[in-house]
């Protein structure tokens, strides 16, 4: 059998929902549209593939041996389920309620393994910095590029992990799809805080998945739009119509995690128990930052006893964010707000007192406007 339709064949057997062949040349548009994000600044602090653009759109400058570029796509739906919303809850997106790439990993390296036995060179590539897998799905055929900047396959929509194998072997290529979003913008306004700025074009500074991820201090006006993710957000996702139907089958409780029992995990525990999350320098200060804006999002007066330990924690950065979340929690929390603004000497987490001192007196005294 031809090797190209065997490597077809053994993704799909292991449970790919597209696969296809792209040439290795250089993904000049996509090295065009990155430089372009750099330029104007929406990329944000935006890593990964950003460090070095020039390598990840032109896969020889890794491989020079390489002659074909092998994509894969899984789903991680209905798997992954829908996360169960609850008072006091957080929620972690689809795509990390486990170790989803474990499936796509398998199948990359059994590629791999054929690819060597036949005598060939063979590398797989999976959320790699080297490559832009997004551009090898696309010209591959396994999908099109969606307004949200997603790829969208075919009966999986945007819900897709992409891989990717680069091999010496010259394999058939695959036609790309001549297919698009045409008139469906139902990405833009399901997103909370105006991502999607145009046609395939995110601004990473306001998407709520990168601000997760992000280091340093969540800006105070995206917090709201946080609402209970801790992780991740699905939002572009879930409203795009190609998905749906797998949406529809996702209906197992997943993704909920709760906040106050959160907060009083060790670092170890926090960091052994989402191993697979992206969190920056490995520091589970980032997690407990980004639930203790839930919380705040939250806004219970159960959760005062466990902000105002927080407030008086040894790290500025949740200091300053648990100083929001009780401003938003108003009532019980005045008091410990007043006493952290008397003890705290950190000018940022003073103006941070400062405003929810204020916000939570607007709320007890009924003035909107303050709001």
């Amino acid at each position: 059998m031809d090797l190209t339709v065997r490597l077809h064949d053994l993704a799909r057997s292991r449970g790919a929902v597209a696969s296809g062949v792209a040439t290795v040349a250089p993904f000049i548009e996509v090295r065009a549209t990155m430089a372009e994000r750099i330029e104007d600044g929406s990329r944000g602090g935006l890593g990964f593939t950003y460090r070095d653009p020039e390598t990840a759109t032109n896969v020889r400058s890794s491989f020079p041996w390489a002659r074909s570029l092998l994509a894969v796509a899984t789903s991680y739906l209905p798997q992954a389920g829908t996360p169960d919303r609850r008072p006091g809850h957080g929620r972690i997106a689809r795509f990390a309620t486990r170790d989803h790439y474990g499936p796509l990993r398998l199948i990359l390296e059994e590629i791999v393994s054929v690819l060597r036995l036949e005598g060939f060179k063979a590398v797989a590539l999976q959320d790699d910095n080297r490559l832009v897998d997004r551009a090898v799905a696309v010209r591959s055929g396994v999908g099109w590029w969606g307004l949200s900047s997603m790829v969208l396959t075919p009966g999986a929509g945007p819900w897709t992990l992409l891989g990717a194998v680069a091999t010496d072997a010259l394999l058939k290529t695959s036609t790309p799809m001549e297919r698009s979003c045409g008139t469906c913008r139902a990405c833009f306004p399901a997103c909370p805080t105006g991502a999607i700025v145009g046609p395939g074009k995110l601004d990473a500074r306001k998407c709520i998945s990168y601000v997760l991820q992000a280091p340093g201090i969540i800006p105070r006006e995206l917090r709201p739009a946080i609402d209970d993710r801790i992780y991740g957000c699905d939002d572009c996702l879930t409203s795009c119509p190609p998905g749906s139907r797998l949406l529809e089958r996702s209906t197992s409780a997943s993704g909920s995690v709760d906040l106050l029992d959160f907060l009083t995990l060790s670092d170890d525990t926090i960091l052994a128990r989402y191993s697979h999350f992206y969190v920056p320098g490995r520091r589970a200060r980032y997690l407990r930052r980004n639930a203790l804006v839930a919380i705040g999002n939250w806004a219970s007066e159960r959760s005062v006893g466990a902000l105002a330990g927080y407030v008086g924690h040894s790290d500025w950065l949740l200091r300053l964010h648990a100083s929001w979340a009780l401003g938003r929690v108003g009532g019980s929390a005045i008091p410990v707000i007043e006493k952290a603004k008397c003890q705290e000497r950190n000018p940022r987490v003073i103006d941070e007192l400062d405003l929810a001192y204020r916000f939570a007196r607007s709320a007890a005294c009924e003035e909107p406007n303050l709001r």
